[in-house]
């Protein structure tokens, strides 16, 4: 658990936790929320959370609060196979942040955080499916040898910890097909 500033100034500090049992239903609720005008999304990002974690694939997922009853955001972490049979790469996805609380530094707080729980865990790296303007800032960056099938390249990023460049075609777990 780590207490973080936002970048905008905030009365109460935003706390960055392992999600409970208890946060289940709030974390679908913040996603259902923080998609429900995105025009990119498909409106499954809260399905893929409760079929990962059902799966047992949600490796790492963290919510951030002000208090003890006010959930501001949510990131979630899962394996991901490469063909060429690295291992230790992690999808990174969705994150959410409250509407009405976004671009106050809640998803760059998560963002760190996360990053920072994956490196502890010795990952190798992590892929994401995303604005490369905003997934940038992070140090992820289109990797031509690393390939999502079916999407555009520069949408499709990577981030190495360890050094190693995977390539090969990447897959997510099957939760990420999730309807319902």
């Amino acid at each position: 658990m780590c207490s973080c500033a936002t970048e905008a100034a905030q009365a109460v500090p935003l706390t960055i936790r392992a999600e409970t049992p208890e946060d289940a239903d709030a974390i679908a609720q913040l996603t259902e929320a923080a998609f429900l005008d995105a025009p990119h999304s498909g409106h499954t990002e809260a399905f893929i959370v409760a079929a990962l974690r059902r799966a047992g694939q949600l490796t790492i997922s963290l919510v951030a609060h002000e208090q003890a009853t006010t959930l501001l955001g949510h990131i979630a972490f899962s394996p991901v196979s490469v063909s060429d049979g690295s291992g230790g790469w992690y999808g990174l996805g969705p994150v959410s942040v409250q509407p009405s609380r976004q671009r106050e530094g809640i998803g760059t707080a998560l963002m760190e955080a996360g990053l920072a729980a994956l490196r502890a865990r010795g990952a190798a790296g992590c892929v994401v499916l995303g604005d490369p303007a905003y997934y940038g800032r992070f140090g992820f960056a289109p990797r031509p040898e690393l390939v999502l099938p079916g999407v555009p390249p520069e949408y499709f990023q990577a981030l190495a910890f360890d050094g190693g460049q995977p390539a090969g075609q990447v897959a997510y777990h099957e939760a990420f097909a999730a309807t319902a």
